[in-house]
């Protein structure tokens, strides 16, 4: 049997795990507990390893996480079947079909398990023996949908009603007889009472041809734009670009609209693997570990008189004193307090954090660039201070600034420093100044992280007064954001 594909949809912005989570650094990229050894995109990409008789992985992103990406797998010991760049959103059915055409062109029978990113995965022997059994079940021309046992009446899941068993893997696998959207709490009691009902997980075993059959027959226009657009990609740097155009031609639809809930070949395989689509502070908080309490807490916290709540302090003390089911969480330009019971509610939050143009929804205080990152550390009206943390080998681009000048203090590493024509390397406690219009460019040609104190001083200090010239990373301009 061919190895099974792992398409991975690393797409999503997490809004509901604001202020952790933002737009260009989305929760698939964080590592929430302390002593945790790897992000949930990280935990993902070692489910189902070549090591373990799965084919590399085919991952979906969008250009602004695409090297975000690339250092999760490298973190993870691997490399990508392809690295597909989104251009735009337009959902899951798009996506999964882009991946299934990737696949056939290479494996013509090939059998696709499609995960989000970002979800977690407690019994993970368990779930790669139910993707075997999964893929069993797609070699018989079902797209199999995996189920998961409810341990609650939970109201922030779509459900799946089991239908009637199927003759393969010992009688584990039911055709799907409906689904159901998020209910209310009433509805989701009785969903549990029944027994029939199953939590909608988005993950799924499918086999590319059968769910490329379907999704022509179903909605032929998300199949005609992912075939262009994948017919008219380029590549860039080893990721894979898909046409802009194209792609944006395909409806903005999921694939559970899209295909499995107008199909005939919809199968359900029931696990229960310890899951959790890890989507709001509060499923966040089921799965941490707690105190005797039920409280989580991570950073510098004292919490007196404090029950089931989640507390994440990135800044300084945070301290507690007869308050039960809170979610606090304090990072260094912004402050959560929420009702845990109102978790699913932090998306409002970032809607009017976007409305109003507010930089907190998009960028924490260290922006992460594929050279390492910058982090702000003080801003006044003329002047502003930042750490640069460049990775060995990092090398940003060869720009110039019309209004600010910069003074750079090398305090960790070695740096090679161009200004104009001349180069030269900058040593710890060691400084250069770089006056407004002169070209410059910044490299860590050694083997440990070079850090450097910059001060900006200037009438205007936004990221997008740079000029670039000559990115080894060919960012586009409105990338400095």
């Amino acid at each position: 049997m061919l190895p099974i594909i792992p398409v991975i949809l690393s797409g999503g912005s997490g809004t509901r795990l604001w202020p952790l989570s933002r737009s260009m650094f989305p929760k698939q990229f964080i590592n929430f507990f302390n002593g945790g050894s790897t992000t949930l995109l990280g935990a993902t990409l070692r489910r189902l390893t070549p090591d373990a008789g799965f084919a590399p992985p085919i991952i979906l992103c969008n250009n602004d996480h695409r090297f975000l990406v690339k250092e999760e797998l490298d973190r993870a010991g691997q490399s990508a079947k392809a690295i597909i760049l989104e251009p735009v959103a337009r959902n899951t059915a798009a996506a999964i079909t882009v991946a299934a055409l990737a696949a056939v062109r290479e494996q013509p029978n090939a059998v696709l398990v499609v995960m989000p990113s970002d979800h977690a995965v407690k019994n993970e022997a368990r779930f790669v023996e139910a993707v075997r059994n999964a893929a069993e079940v797609a070699a018989t021309g079902k797209l199999v949908l995996f189920g998961i046992t409810p341990d609650s009446p939970h109201t922030g899941y779509g459900y799946i009603k089991r239908g009637d068993g199927i003759g393969v893997v010992k009688g584990q696998a039911f055709m799907v007889d409906k689904f159901c959207e998020k209910p209310d709490a009433k509805t989701a009691a009785n969903y549990l009472a029944e027994g029939d009902y199953f939590w909608n997980s988005g993950i799924f075993v499918l086999n590319a041809h059968t769910f490329l059959d379907e999704i022509a027959a179903l909605d032929p226009q998300v199949l005609k734009a992912a075939r262009a657009s994948l017919a008219l990609a380029t590549d860039d740097l080893g990721f894979l670009r898909l046409d802009r155009d194209s792609f944006a031609a395909s409806p903005n639809i999921s694939v559970d609209y899209a295909v499995m809930e107008k199909t005939k070949a919809a199968a359900m395989l029931p696990i229960d693997v310890g899951w959790n689509d890890v989507g709001s502070w509060s499923s966040l908080w089921e799965i941490a570990p707690k105190d005797a309490h039920g409280n989580h807490a991570q950073g510098d916290s004292v919490l007196e008189d404090t029950s089931g709540c989640y507390v994440h302090s990135e800044r300084g003390l945070v301290a507690t004193i007869g308050v039960k089911d809170l979610i606090i969480v304090d990072t260094p330009d912004a402050l959560l307090v929420a009702d845990k019971s109102r978790a699913q509610d932090v998306g409002k939050i970032v809607a009017t954090l976007k409305r109003t143009n507010r930089k907190e929804q998009e960028q924490h205080l260290r922006n992460y660039r594929p050279w390492g990152y910058f982090e702000t550390l003080n801003i006044g009206p003329r002047f502003q201070v930042k750490l640069l943390h460049v990775k060995p080998g990092g090398k940003l681009s060869l720009q110039m600034h019309h209004h600010r000048s910069e003074h750079w203090i090398v305090v960790q590493g070695t740096a090679k420093v161009v200004i104009g024509e001349t180069e030269q390397l900058v040593r710890e406690n060691e400084s250069v100044y770089i006056i407004a219009t002169q070209w410059h460019r910044l490299e860590n040609p050694g083997k440990v992280p070079l850090e450097l104190i910059e001060v900006q001083i200037g009438t205007y200090l936004g990221e997008d007064d740079i000029i670039r010239t000559d990115d080894v990373y060919r960012r586009a301009p409105e990338e400095t954001k």
